[in-house]
């Protein structure tokens, strides 16, 4: 029987399977022709079976199929021997009298060669049959030899060469190795946060030829997954992939509760393992895929997924790449660990300096901060808002010098003295920043900064604004009509230069529906781009803002133009007019009120804000005016997507029931129906036959009002 090994290297070298070889099928053509034969074989022994890489004039099907079983073999005795084997009449040799060769394939007469490989093992033969009595002459013999020699000489020669370029396999895949590990340390050394991590996986992943490469971090009760982004994972996988708990039969899930890597060749085991997951993802091609747990020493971190296009045989080099880059994963976990722990005490500072946002009537108010560093250093940007009475309030934003605690303390001694001042003194703008500057310079706190002051003060139309700007980036005012308008009067003096500097009032006027933004320079300043530049596309994305609630468009605007990383701390301060009934009910006596909609799709959220505005300065509880505004919403889709213009949305409220119509110029009703799953649309008729008191729709040949009727309270 051949050596294991020996088999081992034919199979590399790719010889041990049932296919024809043009070599050694010229080497069976040769023998065929000089020993004049009617059967030649190049035969190589096998574990459990003998294959004929070169083979003529054996009977069907085993001329095609390549192979015997060894209960079928003579050579499997040339290979035990390392002898040749010749016998004129096999039927009459008892050892070969049985063998299953004599009657199958008709081998009567044989003379066999053994074949060698280059360690000297004999691992088949060349041999030649025929089907009646022969005795081999010496001439015969001789040939026989010469041309199994020969044979010998091509396996190893093949063999060698495929030894060769399995050893520079080897050498490419250690340079690769070595070159990977650099490129892994380089790659992770500068990630600050799991967000970066998650990114540098992903071009990590590519660099090693996978498709997708995505990472889930482990929660701190060690119960559940959460991919930190589903942009690096396969195309097809629902947002419900995203957490998943560890009792769940998912790849990631299994690898973390089992501490151990998971590796599936292709989708086809995958979904063998785990069918009800694979039956959620969409065809997209992926085939290969793998979970790796990532450690910090002995603690579990999280899980990293790498996904292929095609199959993958996950060899022992695969298995040490893929395990060594979620090693290096560990390691950046680990230091962004740290670094967010002290970044999350320096923001808890920080947020301890800026009190919570008032409530005023008939406004909306929204901010955010967002720190530069990942260090426990913090800044100096800071906001605030006073509420004087009812009718009136003072905004501010301001920025002090430098990136340190220093500066943090000063920027909480400058933002508490105009607090102050804001609510004590009944002054405008212009002279609560003389009056600050002075006690700046008076207390020696000598801190110099940037800031703007604005006074809102009610009128029967809206609010009439008073600012002033101490050296900060001129405010902005978005429109009800989407219009960006920019307060570019010209700024005075930062503070803390000149205490008796002049300073300027400058006035403008917020209509229901405008959004006067107040921010920092961190939201416009960026290396290697101009003011100008900056500040235009800041108008633009708030332009493009202009359907986002004003709760979200602090932090929409931050997202958007702070990508990357931060250089700076941005704050940003946000306050729209809502829109107002134009009277108030009174019992026997609704008010009503009707806004035309423009028939596209960026109207609806701007609509649905105003419905809230009116049921809100109408005193209706805030649960209600929550189903309201998912009413409506449904209703003015439904109107501008599938039905034709005018649109128009009318609030009527009442004593005890609020009455929201949606007209629009299609005769067509809504139809009660059931949708399946997987369908986007049909169940806003749903929601209003669950939600609503009452619904109903009025028809007439120009068109249909569809409205609902809420209770005004709980």
């Amino acid at each position: 029987m051949t050596e294991a090994q020996a088999i081992r290297e034919l199979v590399e070298a790719g010889l041990a399977g049932p296919t024809a070889d043009e070599s050694f099928d010229r080497f069976a053509r040769l023998v065929q022709r000089q020993l004049g034969v009617p059967m030649a074989l190049v035969s190589l022994v096998l574990e459990d079976e003998q294959v004929f890489p070169g083979a003529l004039g054996l009977p069907e099907p085993y001329q095609s199929r390549r192979r015997t079983p060894l209960t079928h073999s003579f050579c499997q005795y040339v290979v035990d021997d390392t002898l040749p084997l010749v016998v004129a009449d096999a039927r009459v040799v008892p050892h070969l009298a049985d063998n299953g060769a004599i009657h199958d394939l008709g081998v009567v007469a044989y003379a066999g060669f053994p074949i060698f490989d280059p360690r000297g093992r004999a691992v088949g033969s060349l041999c030649a049959i025929d089907g009646r009595p022969r005795p081999w002459t010496d001439a015969d013999l001789a040939t026989l030899a010469d041309l199994a020699a020969a044979c010998t000489s091509e396996l190893r020669l093949r063999v060698a060469r495929e030894r060769a370029r399995r050893m520079q396999r080897v050498a490419l895949t250690a340079n690769r190795r070595s070159r990977l590990l650099l490129d892994l340390s380089e790659t992770f050394a500068s990630a600050q946060s799991v967000g970066d991590v998650a990114e540098r996986l992903a071009a990590v992943g590519a660099g090693i030829g996978a498709r997708y490469a995505g990472l889930a971090t482990l929660d701190p009760a060690g119960v559940r997954l959460t991919y930190t982004t589903l942009d690096h994972l396969e195309p097809g996988v629902p947002r419900t992939f995203r957490r998943m708990r560890l009792d769940e039969a998912r790849g990631a899930s299994v690898a973390a509760r089992t501490r151990e890597p998971l590796f599936f060749r292709d989708h086809a085991t995958y979904s063998a393992t785990f069918p009800e997951a694979a039956a959620m993802i969409a065809a997209d091609g992926v085939e290969a895929r793998c979970f790796l747990p990532v450690f910090s020493a002995t603690t579990l971190l999280g899980v990293v997924a790498l996904a292929w296009d095609s199959a993958q045989e996950f060899d022992d080099d695969a298995v040490k790449t893929q395990t060594t880059v979620a090693t290096y994963v560990g390691h950046a976990l680990d230091r962004v660990r740290l670094l967010e722990e002290r970044h999350r005490v320096a923001t808890t500072l920080q947020a301890a300096m800026l009190t919570a946002l008032p409530e005023m009537r008939s406004v909306e108010l929204a901010a955010t901060y967002a720190s530069a560093t990942r260090t426990d250093q913090v800044g100096g940007d800071w906001y605030d808002t006073v509420v004087i009475d009812d009718d009136a309030c003072v905004l501010m934003i301001g920025d002090v010098t430098g990136h340190d605690m220093r500066a943090a303390a000063q920027m909480g001694q400058l933002r508490s003295m105009l607090r102050t001042f804001a609510w004590c003194q009944d002054e405008p703008p212009a002279t609560l920043l003389r009056l600050l500057d002075r006690a700046n310079r008076g207390l020696s706190l000598h801190a110099s900064g940037t800031a703007v002051v604005a006074r809102l003060d009610r009128t029967p139309r809206g609010f009439d604004v008073v600012w002033s700007n101490a050296g900060h980036p001129a405010p902005l005012v978005l429109r009800a009509d989407g219009e960006v308008e920019t307060l570019d009067a010209a700024p005075d003096l930062m503070l803390g230069v000149l205490p008796g500097a002049a300073r300027h009032d400058h006035r403008t006027r917020l209509l229901p529906g405008d959004t006067l933004l107040l921010y920092t320079d961190g939201l416009v300043e960026r290396r290697g781009t101009s003011y100008g530049d900056r500040l235009a596309s800041l108008r633009e994305a708030l332009a493009d803002q202009a359907g986002v609630s004003t709760s979200a468009l602090p932090d929409a605007l931050v997202r958007r133009l702070v990508a990357g990383s931060q250089r700076d701390d941005v704050a940003v301060l946000a306050l729209r007019v809502r829109h107002t009934m134009p009277h108030l009910p009174r019992p026997g006596r609704p008010a009503t009120v009707r806004r035309d909609v423009p028939h596209t799709s960026t109207a609806i959220g701007r609509s649905r804000r105003w419905v809230d505005d009116v049921l809100e300065s109408c005193d209706v509880a805030p649960s209600v005016r929550r189903v309201a505004m998912l009413l409506t919403s449904e209703l003015l889709t439904n109107a501008v997507q599938h039905a034709r213009p005018p649109v128009a949305a009318t609030v009527e409220v009442g004593h005890r029931v609020v009455r929201i119509g949606v007209r629009d110029g299609s005769t067509e009703r809504p139809r009660l129906r059931s949708p399946e799953p997987h369908e986007t649309g049909g169940r806003g008729v749903q929601f209003l036959e669950r939600c609503a008191l009452r619904w109903g729709v009025d028809a007439d040949a120009e068109g249909k009002t569809v409205w609902f009727e809420l209770a005004t309270t709980d």
